[in-house]
């Protein structure tokens, strides 16, 4: 079992910046696939950006490209999620999430039932 923890969340005018942060306390994260997720209220989880660690690919979702960069520390086994350019419709739980995922995969990163192991999740809010 993994434990991910989730931090750098918080209240945010529009316009503004936070730095999500995940790690895995006393373990590492050697997967092929790290990834964010969100959930809004009243909205279903969606996928916003994630990395094929094998390839160092990132991936999107439309909505956030161009603000949000994903990022990996293997030293310090983290995976980040910086996040500018924040709009109210960015408000979520966010999740960081990681999966062992075949490496003859060739599809959407962006899938949440390629990831075996989440976080408890970090609240983001933008609003003025």
């Amino acid at each position: 079992q993994v434990q991910l923890v989730e931090s750098g969340g918080g209240l945010v005018q529009p316009g503004g910046s936070l730095r999500l942060s995940c790690t895995a306390p006393g373990g590492t994260l050697h997967y092929d696939g790290l990834a964010w997720f969100r959930q809004a209220p009243g909205k279903e989880r969606e996928g916003v950006s994630a990395i094929a660690t094998l390839t160092g690919n990132t991936y999107y979702t439309d909505s956030v490209k161009g603000r949000f960069t994903i990022s990996r520390d293997v030293a310090k086994h983290t995976v980040d999620l910086q996040m500018n350019s924040l709009k109210p419709e960015d408000t979520a739980v966010y999740y960081c999430a990681v999966g062992s995922i075949s490496r003859a995969y060739r599809g959407d990163f962006l899938r949440s039932h390629l990831y075996d192991y989440w976080g408890q999740g970090t609240q983001v809010t933008v609003s003025a």
